[in-house]
């Protein structure tokens, strides 16, 4: 499969197909949830909207990153949460109402907010050579690939209940191996110089997802949320949707680059979930 045919063709598709996998377990009560739990829901939202950006922005000016991997850094910092957030929220035994409520709120909200900020890294950082995101035009793009198969997955789940139900092991299991195929095709492009850029960008990525997992339950305890909305707030706060993020980088941007630390996050988010289902279950029994 040439370059140009994964990132073109089959790194979209991938994509959809995983969020139409999400829509088939939303239906519209997630929506209403923003009035039954608001305080939870802003919350969250700011972490993921307002506080993941700034940290990124911060870790990227301490460790000294420039160009493309500093891009690339705050192209995932700037994507919602995914599905897996709400796989990993309900291993965990968090609130997935709460989890799935937020990852459709924030995934239409970053339609907006991604372009903004992926076009200042790119003037900030310098990168020379990548052409900045035309606002309007990536919102469609996102949309089409993000909301459009989102609403279809929930359109399918009102018509037919019993066949969503049915499909919903199979889509996951599916919309899993799609993830890990697309981590290893981001890797594999850039194989030659994996180990420096993991190097260069382990320890910021290992931080972005720590700090912002352990500030989401921190925050959460402030405001005296109940033990599920904290774990769902650390989570949502710290696992970002890595398909959307390489799909930026290598489909909108043609930088392979970038989709490095996006890469290498998501590794990371994936290792550091691990941790936080076993403790969280151990704790539970």
């Amino acid at each position: 499969m040439q370059e140009s045919v994964l990132t073109a063709v089959f790194l979209p598709l991938a994509l959809a197909f995983i969020m139409l996998g999400m829509g088939l377990s939303l239906t519209l009560k997630d929506f209403k949830n923003i009035l039954i739990f608001p305080k939870a829901i802003i919350l969250g939202l700011t972490n993921q909207l307002i506080l993941l950006p700034v940290f990124g922005f911060a870790l990227v000016q301490l460790f000294g990153l420039t160009g493309a991997m500093a891009v690339g850094i705050m192209i995932l910092a700037a994507c919602p949460g995914g599905a897996t957030s709400n796989l990993i929220t309900h291993l965990s035994r968090g609130d997935i109402a709460l989890s799935i409520s937020l990852t459709a709120v924030s995934s239409f909200v970053t339609i907006v907010t991604i372009p903004l900020i992926v076009n200042f890294a790119i003037g900030y950082f310098g990168e020379e050579g990548s052409v900045k995101l035309p606002v309007m035009e990536t919102i469609i793009q996102i949309m089409g690939v993000t909301l459009v198969p989102v609403s279809i997955g929930m359109f399918l789940k009102k018509k037919f209940p019993v066949l969503a139900i049915k499909a919903d092991k199979p889509v996951r299991i599916a919309s899993a191996v799609f993830f890990a195929l697309i981590l290893f095709a981001a890797i594999f492009k850039e194989r030659e110089s994996v180990i420096e850029y993991f190097i260069l960008s382990g320890p910021v990525t290992l931080l972005l997802n720590v700090l912002t997992l352990v500030l989401g339950f921190f925050l959460a305890t402030v405001f005296l949320l109940p033990k599920k909305q904290r774990m769902t707030i650390s989570i949502e706060s710290g696992i970002q949707n890595g398909t959307l993020g390489i799909m930026i980088a290598a489909t909108l941007l043609k930088n392979s680059e970038m989709t490095i630390p996006i890469a290498i996050y998501s590794l990371i988010m994936f290792m550091t979930s691990a941790i936080i289902i076993f403790f969280a279950n151990i704790k539970a029994r």
